[in-house]
């Protein structure tokens, strides 16, 4: 009788285990723990330089997956609803966006910034750093890197 109350136990210690709550994007202590804004290097080389940094990424937590993208400001929307389906967001940054590129003859390139909140290691990372590159350039844009907030 005592082992079926011990399975019983656990289960119910199971079903009843709390959940984190979720990472909230607006957090005032959240910090860039890593970034990558060079195309040549892995994800998996930035994120063991950002565990190695202070503040450090920690792999075990949630952080939030900022993309920086340069897009024509005719395919914002487009870009939005599309990286809106996988759970991104625009972040929403204090001051002026500045571009980092010079725009095509007649077009003004504005900076957008796609975040969502997941575990991150270095083959998610390389997989969405690939989504939002393959993105932006079929919206005429480019993708200039990303970044991972954790709190501090």
């Amino acid at each position: 009788m005592s082992e079926h109350v011990g399975v019983l136990g656990r289960i119910r210690r199971l079903l009843t285990k709390r959940t984190p709550e979720p990472l909230d994007v607006t957090r005032p202590d959240l910090v860039v723990v890593v970034e990558s804004f060079d195309d040549s290097e892995a994800c998996s080389t930035a994120l063991d330089r950002g565990a190695q940094g202070a503040p450090h990424w920690i792999e075990a937590d949630d952080a939030v997956l900022r993309h920086h993208l340069e897009l024509p400001a005719a395919a914002v929307e487009e870009a939005l609803a599309l990286a809106g389906q996988d759970g991104y967001t625009a972040a929403v940054l204090p001051g002026p966006v500045t571009s980092r590129h010079s725009a095509a003859a007649g077009e003004v390139p504005l900076s957008l910034i796609l975040q969502r909140v997941q575990r991150l290691d270095a083959m998610h990372c390389a997989q969405e750093k690939s989504r939002m590159a393959s993105l932006a350039q079929r919206l005429g844009g480019s993708a200039l890197g990303w970044d991972a907030l954790q709190p501090e």
